[in-house]
């Protein structure tokens, strides 16, 4: 019992970094109708933008802080303007083949830059703690903890000021909410801006356990899809129940089945979702004419 109680808080703990990547998948949904399935780069990219600001001499939060900076212009502003704006009247396809020529492009444009795997330094001390009997890490505490400060902060966010509501109400019907005199451009850019810190976030604290590499976003990525469909893609709750659900079922088969059998969960989990219950587990229907 004691086993498997840590099993799943080590993966309540991965899980929520899955989900912030996944948060970032339902927000563009929501707000803009994008698929971004360079997701995963978003996050790979910010970890190297932080191992360089970090070479140069800066700490770790100084580093992170420049990083959102640099994100928002480049992940967000830059990848609104440049990509979705020009591809969106031709439809959701173009979207998705764009973006995933631009997580090829990154990858291997990074590769270029260095293919070697860079230690990352954690925000958290190697310790261990004892809860209830439990033994857990210092950081897969911490990064909970983080984690759920930032999901929760982004709930606040959109249910409780003034532009997080203009925000959902731009999500639920873009018409109505420009009649109702919303800057509707302003307000889609916000959330890809949103998109962008919560992937530096999610490169803060995954970093330090898988390395920065080329190649870390693209099982990253995939995870966050998968978790935000069994979530509920319309729903940015979902993106966290979706993401928990991924990390303890990754923790388990891996400690009960087989380690070979990890990075098979997430698209089991997937594929029973969608047969059973499409919407996802949070998710409502959505009717659409034609």
């Amino acid at each position: 019992m004691t086993d498997l109680l840590q099993l799943t808080f080590s993966g309540i703990a991965t899980g929520s970094i899955y989900a912030l990547a996944a948060l970032g998948f339902t927000l563009l949904w929501q707000a803009s109708g994008t698929i971004n399935f360079a997701q995963g780069e978003f996050v790979m990219l910010p970890a190297f933008a932080m191992l360089f600001f970090a070479a140069q001499g800066a700490p770790l939060p100084v580093a992170f802080v420049l990083t959102i900076a640099v994100a928002v212009a480049v992940l967000g502003w830059a990848f609104k303007r440049g990509v979705v704006d020009p591809l969106f009247r031709h439809g959701m396809m173009a979207i998705v083949v764009a973006t995933i020529g631009l997580s090829i492009a990154m990858r291997n444009g990074v590769r270029i830059y260095s293919a070697d795997a860079h230690p990352f330094p954690s925000l958290f001390a190697d310790k261990l703690l004892r809860v209830g009997g439990v033994t857990v890490s210092l950081a897969d505490a911490g990064t909970l903890a983080f984690a759920l400060v930032l999901v929760v902060a982004t709930q606040a966010f959109l249910a409780r000021t003034l532009t997080g509501r203009a925000m959902q109400a731009v999500a639920q019907n873009t018409e109505s909410a420009a009649v109702l005199g919303i800057n509707v451009p302003l307000m889609i850019l916000y959330t890809f801006a949103i998109n962008a810190v919560l992937a530096c976030a999610a490169a803060l604290l995954v970093t330090p356990v898988y390395f920065g590499k080329f190649d870390m976003g693209e099982s990253l990525g995939t995870k966050a899809f998968f978790a935000a469909v069994i979530g509920g893609f319309n729903n940015s709750r979902g993106a966290l129940l979706g993401g928990v659900i991924v990390g303890i079922g990754e923790n388990l088969a891996a400690a009960y089945i087989s380690p070979a059998y990890k990075d098979a969960v997430a698209l089991a989990l997937f594929m029973v979702v969608i047969l059973f219950k499409p919407q996802g587990l949070l998710g409502r229907k959505e009717e659409r004419k034609v």
